[in-house]
């Protein structure tokens, strides 16, 4: 008898969870429940298998709100039901347009009015809503006609008068307003519950026949035709439109890509590629082979790079499709991994494109597969963390100041006795993993072999693709498999470079051919030294330093270092024990012969996601699905806290079974355990590494191109001066902006390097692309006058390209241009652009002699540019003073006290096993040499650093594997000299 239950993804409004509403029906007897959630279907499937679990009849259906007004409820009376209400609302949101009064006519649901609507003349398929507070108002009116068009419309939205009060503070969140301003038609009325039947019955005493009329319309609605399950695969069936022709055309382009990758006579590539052709026919993934194929001949057609990671570079077929550059063979990987045949949840390809590539390849899916078909994948962001405190706090009005206290960790012992602390704490253990808002996952595309909307309404995000209301989880529960179409900004590092190579240097660069790469000394000498600045991954103070540990120089010892830097790796000092054991294999200590036998090649040590399912498997005795479910739930893909524990349990038990000594396998699972979802797949790790590479082969043959494309894709790791002051290390004539020169990116021709428009702080964009654009028109700028006229610049911005020397070319000094321009402009911008029959040379004026001062100049860049161009940032000091040794140097001075000038690059903030925190510091010396620091609680300030700038390090030389860096005593920023313009 329920028409309209509510969960929490109405958001904001419902208070329950799919599972909560279902158990609390479920003590109270009742059979059957319609859930309606306002504007989304985000709950329907979930809720469908979680009734068909308790014995509960589902029933799914929307209601549809414009604003706060209720407008009516939709109810399928099947899957077809579904799919014209998911139609229904998707046409809505995806064309941005206001809900309308009435429905269209639906032949597989029905349309329940609120009882406002009575009167209203209605299609066989609607009917209007009672509501047991609204029974009075049938007194008198003539309801023979349309008895049977009455319903009784019981809503559910909270459980129990606690959690009403929680729906208040959700509205008063939702709407921005204080709980006193939340008014009885923003909320819920105080009925909203879950009652017994009998109860239901005493409510609608006087009017029996709303109930039989409810009765005989949810007896006729059923969602039987929806099947869930494992194997249950929802996703497009077949690419070539036969499974016969999938099979064949895939074993064909696999052979094909074998003889490219391996040759012609490599016996053991072709007999993995027959054993992994076997599975992948028997669990039917053909077609997403084929599709991933397709997606990457598409990318490669139109000239777009990319990297194919995650587990399905454990595949040979996916390496000889050009999915990934990855040799499973040669890193003996094992194509189980990615796919076996007790593996319950579906793969999947991480595809990786350049930032501003992947939307390209995202629309290519939309229109190869049909938009019916089609869509990007949701995720849905929970209330989560001090920030749920800082929306109740706002809801109760609390002023900032205590707000803020409440917020911060430290002062919980102190609150422990306020009330308002102890209401908003309440409310925050029950908001705190709640829905917020529905998202946009960071990649994946569903392609459906049948319309999405059967499953799901679809939303229109910023994106501008049409995106499915729930997120990973549910598709993998329906059997959708996904297509992770990702993006990376160090992909348009490597994208860019080899154009701007290929247009430079006149020299075309196929960088997928890696081969070569990975024997070639000279990058492997680079990557021995760590210095790595603007390559992919490995270009962090953390990643340099182990590349420096390690004595790294080849591939496979990249492969180890891209996951034992990973924080579950390094936080257990496993990565300590990899790096020691790396200098001095004889000295490995194995837990058990087990280790040994599994663990030989990283020394004893747990490096991989695999190594997980290896040990879970070899030593403990559990088999191969629960190894992988276990190595799921280690990477945060496992949902199930209950069913984690149960595993864990059953490692215990199991490993004692086996005859495992009880605190062995204590450490065994300590060490399996600090994994703690960080840690990679060795497949994953190794397509990092080769992109490593590729970015290393660039830096390194090609340094200047490979540093303009950083640039110009904002960057990686640092600051964007570092950067540049990297590319000056190349031999580069760096140029300030020009508007003669520049365009909106940084550009270079030869050895000369111009810093693009867009890197100018304050400049608007309409002057970033019209510059370049008017100087290709009508050629270059004559003088201030011309560039006035043409461009229409206003006083602001031309001040702007001044100061930052931009219009230089004229020969006169920022003085007299800022002299110049205020007396052409003064406070006004010419309307219009000016276009002259002919060019008159502009007025010339007697003017006293305005020099430029360096120290100026660098302020200017200072401001402007985040950072001076033209002078060193060690000659903007007071002192003279640069330090007693240099960076270089302190090898030589292990266990010392010395004295240094260091120029602040970056900090990373830890914290303690006592919880307290500590830093760690990357400077550059005056010689542009890097140097780390480490700054412990005791002699720290709170917050030891002061922004950019220099400092005066004071600390003793520790060395660490070879590597040298300097524990802090004393710190301080020295005072750089006064801007003249401001003195």
């Amino acid at each position: 008898m329920f028409l309209n239950v509510h969960s929490y993804f109405s958001l904001r409004y419902g208070t329950m969870s799919i599972a909560s509403l279902i158990a609390e029906a479920k003590s109270l007897g009742i059979k059957e429940i319609v859930l309606t959630d306002i504007n989304n279907s985000s709950g329907c499937m979930p809720f469908i298998m979680k009734c068909r679990e308790e014995g509960i009849r589902p029933l799914i259906g929307i209601e549809f709100r414009r604003g706060g007004l209720f407008l009516y409820l939709g109810i399928a009376k099947n899957k077809e039901g579904m799919k014209e209400l998911n139609d229904f609302l998707s046409y809505y949101n995806l064309t941005e347009q206001e809900l309308p009064d009435t429905p269209p006519l639906f032949e597989h649901a029905y349309v329940v009015y609120p009882f406002v609507r009575f009167g209203k003349t209605l299609q066989e398929n609607e009917y209007i809503g009672v509501r047991p507070t609204e029974q009075n108002q049938l007194f008198g009116k003539d309801t023979i006609a349309i008895q049977n068009k009455l319903l009784a419309l019981n809503a559910v939205t909270f459980s129990g008068k606690l959690q009403y009060r929680f729906h208040e503070y959700l509205r008063g969140i939702d709407l921005s307003t204080l709980l006193g301003k939340v008014t009885v038609a923003d909320k819920c009325e105080k009925t909203e519950y879950f009652l017994p039947a009998e109860e239901i019955e005493n409510l609608y005493a006087n009017y029996l026949y709303l109930l039989e009329n409810t009765s005989i319309l949810l007896s006729s609605c059923c969602m039987d035709e929806y099947k869930f399950g494992d194997r249950n695969n929802k996703t497009i069936k077949t690419f070539t439109g036969s499974v016969s022709g999938d099979e064949d055309l895939l074993e064909k382009i696999a052979l094909a890509g074998m003889v490219r990758r391996y040759g012609n006579e490599n016996e053991q590539a072709l007999v993995k590629i027959k054993a992994e052709l076997k599975i992948v026919k028997e669990m039917s993934f053909c077609a997403y082979f084929l599709i991933t194929w397709d997606v990457i001949s598409y990318s490669r057609s139109v000239g777009f790079h990319h990297v194919g990671r995650g587990s399905g570079a454990n595949s040979t077929i996916a390496y000889c499709l050009g999915i990934t550059d990855v040799n499973p063979i040669e890193l003996d990987l094992y194509f189980e991994r990615f796919l076996n045949s007790k593996r319950s949840s579906p793969p999947d390809f991480d595809i990786d494109y350049s930032w501003d590539e992947r939307e390209q390849v995202q629309q290519y899916l939309l229109r190869r597969y049909g938009a019916a078909n089609t869509a990007l994948l949701g995720t849905i962001s929970t209330f989560q963390g001090r920030s749920v405190v800082r929306e109740i706090g706002k809801v109760l009005g609390l002023p900032k100041t205590e707000i803020d206290s409440f917020t911060d960790p430290k002062k919980d012992k102190y609150n422990q006795d306020n009330p308002t602390f102890k209401k908003i704490n309440a409310l925050y253990k029950l908001m705190e993993g709640m829905p917020n808002q529905r998202s946009i996952h960071a990649g994946g595309i569903l392609i459906s072999e049948e319309p999405i909307t059967y499953y799901t309404a679809l939303d229109l995000p910023p994106k501008g693709m049409a995106t499915v209301q729930w997120d990973m989880y549910v598709a993998e529960a329906i059997g959708l498999d996904k297509f992770d179409i990702l993006s990376q900004r160090g992909i348009g590092h490597i994208k860019e470079a080899t154009e701007l190579i290929a247009s430079n240097k006149k020299r075309y660069i196929d960088i997928h051919q890696v081969e070569a790469f990975l024997k070639d000394e000279q990058l492997n000498e680079r990557l021995r030294s760590g210095d790595s600045i603007g390559c992919f991954y490995i270009e962090s103070p953390a990643m340099r330093q182990l590349l420096k540990k390690l004595q790294c120089s080849d591939y496979r010892t990249l492969i180890a270092a891209s996951s034992i830097i990973r924080p579950g790796v390094a936080s257990s000092g496993m990565m300590r024990n990899y790096i020691y054991y790396f200098h001095h294999p004889e000295e490995v200590a194995y837990l058990h012969p087990v280790m040994k036998e599994q663990l030989a090649e990283t020394y004893g040590v747990m490096v991989y996601q695999e190594d997980v399912i290896k040990v879970c498997y070899h030593y403990a005795g559990l088999d191969l699905a629960d190894a992988d479910v276990l190595r799921r739930a280690m990477s945060g893909k496992y949902r199930s806290s209950d069913a984690f524990a149960k595993l864990v349990n059953k490692f215990f038990e199991k490993a004692k079974e086996t005859g495992r000594n009880e605190k062995t396998t204590e450490e065994v699972w300590r060490q399996i355990s600090s994994f703690a979802g960080y840690s990679f797949s060795k497949a994953h790790s190794a397509s990092f590494a080769i992109e490593s590479y590729q970015s290393l082969f660039l830096k390194t043959y090609y340094p200047m191109e490979f540093m303009v494309a950083v640039l110009n894709n904002y960057g990686g790791f640092y600051q964007r001066w570092v950067y540049v002051h990297e590319l000056k290390k190349t031999g580069a004539k760096v140029h300030l902006p020009c508007v003669n020169h520049s365009e909106a990116k940084v550009t270079i021709e030869q050895e000369d390097v111009y810093l693009g428009l867009v890197g100018i702080q304050g400049l608007e964009d309409y002057y970033i692309d019209r510059i370049p654009y008017e100087r290709k028109l009508n050629g270059p700028f004559l003088n201030l006058t011309d560039f006035i006229k043409r461009m229409d610049i206003n006083l602001e911005q031309g001040i702007i390209l001044i100061k930052i020397g931009a219009l230089r070319f004229t020969g006169f000094s920022k003085k007299e241009l800022l002299w110049d321009i205020h007396n052409q402009l003064g406070i006004k911008a010419l309307k219009k652009p000016i276009t002259e029959l002919f060019k008159l040379p502009p007025k010339q004026y007697q003017m006293p002699e305005l020099l430029d001062e360096p120290l100026e100049d660098a302020y200017q860049e200072l401001e402007l540019l985040g950072y001076p161009l033209t002078m060193s940032m060690f000659d903007l000091l007071k002192t003279q003073y640069r330090g007693d040794i240099l960076a270089k140097d302190l090898i030589n001075h292990i266990g010392k006290t010395v004295k240094m000038v260091g120029l602040y690059v970056c900090e990373k903030t830890v914290r303690t096993k006592r919880n307290s925190k500590m830093w760690f510091g990357t400077f550059l010396d005056v010689q542009r040499d890097f140097f780390d620091t480490t700054h412990f609680p005791n002699n720290t300030p709170i917050y030891p650093f002061s922004g950019k700038g220099c400092y005066l390090i004071l600390g003793k030389v520790v060395e660490d594997f070879g590597f040298p860096s300097i524990e802090i005593e004393r710190f301080t920023k020295l005072p750089i000299r006064d801007n003249p313009f401001l003195v």
